[in-house]
């Protein structure tokens, strides 16, 4: 276990050090995030997992670069990060497909420097990798949550992004599209091994998906363990080692015998 700690340590993608967030307003002072150390390996699927309003979705947008710690740094690919950038999508909680532009337009926005072929062809990859085929013309009105949610992700590949940033995506979806949604994005991660970071509130999506699941003490959050998810996909979510994982996280955030 140290060895394979090691290992990803080394390994690195993201590595966030120190990390604090505290926000002002009239006068007062909120400590949101304290002291958080966390390493991100290339082409792992790590899930950021704690209570709602613990500060899961402010760390994300931090190590994305959308907002600046108080404190700390956050480096990607051995530079710190700045602000935003092309090479890391963000898929936000609220669907952010574009409601004036069909299904292939949604996934060839952002490809305006490829040549016409080029696009095309990317586009065309794309649908077919979330299962979009034959909805090439459709109006995202048109589509039902679970296949908005596909043409996001697809969106958000298509520009070929290292790293993505994915903000309890499928929390609006009823819970079979969400069951089917994981496996959809699971399989997609298998065909494309991009660095996902997640993050969710819900233990079973976490235990379903994650190679390393972060989970986060209440306000002010700070990393209260982080446990590795040594079960080969597909996941029997019924075998003896999901159960005992699952359950570990359970009693790690106190809930074992509240559910």
């Amino acid at each position: 276990m140290q060895a394979s700690t090691a290992k990803k340590a080394i390994d690195a993608k993201l590595r966030a050090k120190g990390i604090g967030m505290s926000f002002k307003r009239d006068g007062n002072t909120t400590a949101v995030l304290e002291n958080i150390d966390l390493d991100v390996g290339e082409g792992e699927f790590l899930c950021l997992l704690g209570p709602s309003g613990c500060g899961k979705s402010t760390l994300l947008n931090i190590v994305a670069g959308f907002l600046e710690p108080t404190s700390g740094t956050v480096m990607i690919d051995g530079e710190s990060v700045k602000g935003p950038d092309a090479r890391r999508i963000f898929v936000f909680q609220e669907r952010g497909v574009f409601p004036w532009l069909t299904v292939e337009g949604n996934v060839g926005f952002g490809l305006f420097r490829l040549t016409r072929a080029e696009r095309e062809t990317r586009i065309a990859h794309y649908i077919k990798l979330v299962g979009l085929q034959g909805f090439e013309k459709a109006y995202p009105q048109e589509l039902s949550g679970g296949m908005k949610q596909r043409l996001e992700v697809a969106r958000a590949l298509a520009v070929k992004p290292d790293m993505l940033f994915l903000d309890e995506p499928f929390g609006a979806l009823d819970s079979i599209t969400r069951l089917i949604m994981r496996g959809e994005l699971l399989r997609i991660w298998e065909a494309e091994r991009k660095t996902i970071v997640f993050v969710t509130h819900d233990i079973e999506e976490a235990v379903q998906l994650a190679d390393r699941v972060v989970v986060m003490s209440t306000r002010p959050a700070r990393i209260q363990k982080i446990v590795e998810i040594d079960i080969p996909h597909p996941r029997d979510i019924s075998s003896p080692r999901y159960l005992e994982l699952r359950d570990g996280i359970f009693e790690e955030i106190g809930l074992a015998h509240k559910i």
